[in-house]
């Protein structure tokens, strides 16, 4: 699995918070949930996203915007509109000085705004975590992504826009895959871009030899892969091999492959209650103890920690970001 497959396994919009917005001029929303992703995809309409530094951006109906939190942000009708909703972090509505607009806001199953029959629709799906695999990509994000329509992800939101509407069975699920493909397309859309800042690892995913290599250990993370191992799975020396790995990536073979599973590794013990053995099994190490042992290297906490702690709180544990 790579961290482009991690997106459509986590997150989910399992555990998301999916609405459907329908706003009539003017308004303006301040978000301060601190949810690590957001996705907002315009309908039908036209909005602005006000992030907390940079310029605003306009969105057209088949625009996509990225949020990564946990800083706010606001969406507007248009950049002057004041606030006149605040959104908190247990996706609560009130108005600036406080008062419950959860009952007057809600115009029915998965829709809210202030007006039913408003020309602005948008859809917003807030992810409350996500996992160490798909952080590995989603931190290289800017802050703000706009996928302008047409530019990668016009299928899968005009078909958002045609099931949003829909009341049959099924609908919820349906509309949940819909929003991992919304996100997912529009993430590789801003990463096919040449000014884009993706991790050197991604990019050489586009390279014969080392692609090859990452495909093997990111789908076999199991195996007790060795550099000389790789460099003869994908047919060259071992040196050249280790060298043009190292030049492209950014890192050695093995670095690379300890991190990849440690993200697995930590992502099972978020996800699963499979025993530290099982899990050890599942990303390439000897036993319990050996993978404890590297865990805490790479994390500053046991395994057996992180997972208590990440239950607790998942926002952060040790040195991972969720």
């Amino acid at each position: 699995m790579d961290p482009i497959s991690g997106l459509l396994d986590s997150p989910r919009a399992l555990g998301a918070f999916l609405l459907r917005g329908v706003m009539a001029p003017p308004w303006s929303i301040r978000v301060q949930d601190r949810a690590p992703i957001t996705v907002v995809a315009l309908l039908r309409g036209s909005a602005c996203v006000l992030p907390a530094s940079g310029a605003p951006e306009a969105l057209s109906p088949g625009d996509v915007a990225i949020l990564r939190g946990p800083d706010p942000y606001t969406l507007a009708d248009q950049p002057g509109t004041p606030p006149g909703v605040l959104v908190h972090p247990d996706q609560s509505c009130t108005t600036l000085d406080g008062r419950s607009l959860v009952l007057s806001m809600q115009l029915g199953v998965r829709t809210w705004g202030n007006d039913l029959d408003g020309p602005d629709l948008m859809l917003i799906g807030t992810y409350p975590e996500h996992s160490v695999v798909s952080e590995r990509l989603l931190r290289a994000l800017p802050p703000l992504v706009v996928v302008r329509h047409g530019e990668g992800s016009t299928a899968v939101v005009d078909a958002l826009a045609q099931e949003i509407a829909r009341d049959a069975p099924g609908q919820a699920v349906v509309l949940d895959r819909l929003l991992d493909l919304v996100l997912v397309s529009a993430v590789r859309a801003w990463s096919a871009r040449p000014d884009a800042s993706t991790p050197a690892w991604y990019r050489a995913h586009g390279d014969p030899v080392v692609g090859r290599a990452l495909r093997l250990v990111h789908d076999r993370p199991g195996e007790p892969w060795t550099v000389a191992g790789l460099a003869a799975e994908v047919g060259v020396s071992r040196a050249a091999f280790a060298r043009r790995f190292t030049e492209l990536v950014g890192e050695p073979p093995m670095t690379y492959l300890a991190g990849w599973r440690m993200a697995l590794a930590a992502d099972a013990l978020r996800s699963t209650d499979a025993t530290l053995g099982a899990v050890a099994r599942q990303v390439g190490y000897g036993g319990a103890f050996a993978l404890s042992a590297a865990f805490r290297r790479a994390h500053g906490v046991s395994p057996q920690e992180y997972r208590v702690r990440l239950r607790q709180s998942p926002i952060s544990v040790g040195g991972a970001e969720a």
